[in-house]
């Protein structure tokens, strides 16, 4: 079964999602939020699977729960459903970390599958907002990395193991561990191999 908790601030707009999922018999609507700071919170205590995220929101917008979710759980597939489909903010909303990207006027069966899918690794987006995002977002991602996570980036793309690059950098390997989660994550990969194929071509400049 997968756990999905619903974020928008439109109490109409919760209320379809959570009757659409509910005809399902491997989705489960765990909790709904009507804002950011709201879905933190509740990512936190119910950690579910899959969030289904709003960006346009009074107070914390979808983007910045988004981030603020994802660093404190890496393991959270977070899917925007959203109005907008503009470079800027579908390359803000997958720099912060989501993996999905859809328009709230798709097909209801597409956005079912979007959480599935989700929910396996993989990556679900509206072919509408795939042209904006493929030319503009590489170099944005590379922007979000922090000093830190470009460092164990580089030593993950020489070779080295998670204990080696602890010993390396002066820190656990769990902290390591966190790391390179978060990298994947905002690199829009799932193993080390392509972590360094992703370093090779966008870290040489």
């Amino acid at each position: 079964m997968t756990t999905v908790l619903l974020v928008d601030d439109h109490p109409l707009v919760r209320a379809g999602l959570a009757t659409l999922v509910g005809t399902t018999d491997d989705l489960l609507i765990v909790g709904e939020a009507p804002g950011g700071e709201q879905a933190v919170t509740m990512a936190g205590d119910l950690e579910p699977d899959v969030v289904l995220m709003d960006l346009s929101m009074p107070g914390m917008d979808g983007v910045e729960a988004t981030r603020l979710i994802l660093d404190a759980h890496p393991q959270i597939r977070v899917v925007v459903l959203t109005s907008f489909a503009d470079e800027e903010r579908v390359a803000d909303a997958l720099a912060a970390g989501a993996v999905g990207y859809l328009l709230k006027d798709s097909d209801p069966r597409d956005l079912l599958g979007a959480i599935r899918s989700a929910s396996l690794g993989h990556a679900p987006l509206d072919p509408r907002v795939a042209r904006a995002l493929l030319p503009s977002t590489t170099p944005r991602v590379r922007d979000t990395l922090s000093a830190r996570e470009l460092e164990v980036l580089k030593l993950v793309a020489k070779g080295l193991a998670n204990k080696q690059i602890g010993r390396a950098l002066g820190i656990s390997e769990r902290t390591v561990k966190v790391h390179v989660g978060h990298v994947f994550r905002r690199i829009g990969v799932a193993d080390r191999t392509s972590a360094a194929m992703w370093a090779r071509d966008n870290l040489s400049a």
